[in-house]
């Protein structure tokens, strides 16, 4: 009895560990920035280890919006969602301008969107900022990966997953509040009081 209940915690253990060793894969689009892709991969690796690069892929025939020359956000995650095994995450990076229907709005132009929760999201540098657009980028990153978690957009004005409403808001989002990290850290997510 003692070596089944012991067989059994270890079990449990081994389960509870292997949903906090998800892989993060990196899929540049397009002509995204090889060395941008690589900033990306570098900073994630800080918050998990299980991180791979892969190399720029066109994007979905299926995702191009010829009407206002940009990308569906939507196809784009069903599309890239295929390309991972079942315990890892995608997040297609993007220079071209993406877009979601939103409410009456047949193409809502956003800077990211990812399944909450899910398998993939997307982020495009588009609209950000020129000053500061590499760290914009990541925060956008962090927010769209935190929906595939299943984070919800947050009231807190600093928390990085705060809903842009159809704004650029990122440089007053200096990390994840408390009760946002909290709930990454127990997802697995290595963070400290500064990963932006």
């Amino acid at each position: 009895m003692k070596k089944y209940f012991l067989f059994l915690i270890l079990a449990l253990i081994s389960c509870a560990k292997s949903e906090h060793q998800k892989i993060i894969v990196i899929q540049p689009l397009g002509n995204f920035n090889t060395e941008e892709a690589k900033e990306v991969y570098n900073k994630i690796r800080t918050i998990s280890p299980n991180v791979v690069l892969r190399s720029n892929i066109p994007f979905p025939e299926n995702a191009f919006y010829q009407p206002r020359n940009r990308y569906r956000a939507d196809s784009i995650i069903k599309t890239i969602k295929n390309n991972i095994g079942k315990d890892s995450v995608i997040v297609g990076l993007s220079n071209s301008d993406i877009s979601v229907t939103k409410g009456k709005i047949k193409d809502w132009g956003v800077m990211g969107l990812g399944y909450h929760p899910g398998k993939s999201c997307v982020v495009s540098d588009y609209r950000l900022r020129k000053q500061n657009k590499n760290e914009q980028f990541y925060k956008v990153v962090l927010h769209e990966l935190g929906h595939t978690e299943g984070l919800p957009h947050c009231p807190t004005k600093s928390c990085l997953m705060r809903d842009a409403e159809g704004k650029n808001h990122i440089d007053e989002e200096t990390d994840f509040c408390i009760k946002c990290k909290t709930y990454l850290i127990k997802k697995g997510w290595k963070l400290s009081n500064a990963q932006t």
